[in-house]
C-alpha cells in the first residue's frame, strides 16, 4: 500500500489508514533517511491510538513507553546502537513479543532480532515536500 501525505495535516488520515491496514499486527518497523519524518509519523500514530502525553524521540533513551486507552506503546530508536548485543541486553526482544505496540526506528541496527511478522513502513521525502509512505505486511 502507498500513502502520500502532502503536508503534516494529512498525517492523521495516513496514520488511520496504516492502522486499518495493520489489523491485529502490533510490531512496526520504520525506515527512511534521517529527516524523512519517521518520528513525526510515529507521534501522529500515537495520537490516533489515544496517547495524550507528549511523544518524543527516544534517541538517547533507546525506548520510550506511552499509554493509550487500553494500549501500551513502545517506541524504539536504535540509531545510536553500536551492536545488536546492546538491544539484547536491554531486553528488546521481550518488548517485541509482549503483544503491545512496538514502533521501531532504525531496524537495520538489529537485523537478527526482528520478529518474523511485522508491518514495514518506509517513508520517503519527495522533491515537492510531500512524503510517500510505503507499507507492507511482512
Amino acid at each position: 500500500m502507498i500513502i502520500t501525505a502532502s503536508s503534516i495535516s494529512e498525517l492523521p488520515a495516513a496514520a488511520k489508514r496504516l492502522m486499518e491496514f495493520a489489523g491485529n499486527q502490533k510490531v512496526f518497523i520504520f525506515q527512511g533517511d534521517m529527516g524523512a519524518g519517521k518520528t513525526t509519523f510515529i507521534k501522529t500514530i500515537c495520537e490516533v491510538l489515544g496517547v495524550s502525553e507528549a511523544v518524543t524521540s527516544p534517541t538517547f533513551a533507546i525506548v520510550n513507553e506511552y499509554n493509550g486507552p487500553g494500549n501500551k506503546i513502545y517506541h524504539f530508536d536504535f540509531y545510536r546502537l553500536k551492536t545488536q548485543t546492546e538491544a539484547l541486553d536491554m531486553g528488546a526482544e521481550e518488548y517485541f513479543y509482549s503483544g503491545d505496540y512496538c514502533f521501531i526506528e532504525w531496524p537495520e541496527k538489529i537485523p537478527d532480532m526482528l520478529p518474523l511478522n511485522y508491518i514495514g513502513v518506509n517513508i520517503q521525502a519527495l522533491a515537492n515536500g510531500s512524503r510517500q509512505i510505503s507499507v507492507e505486511k511482512i
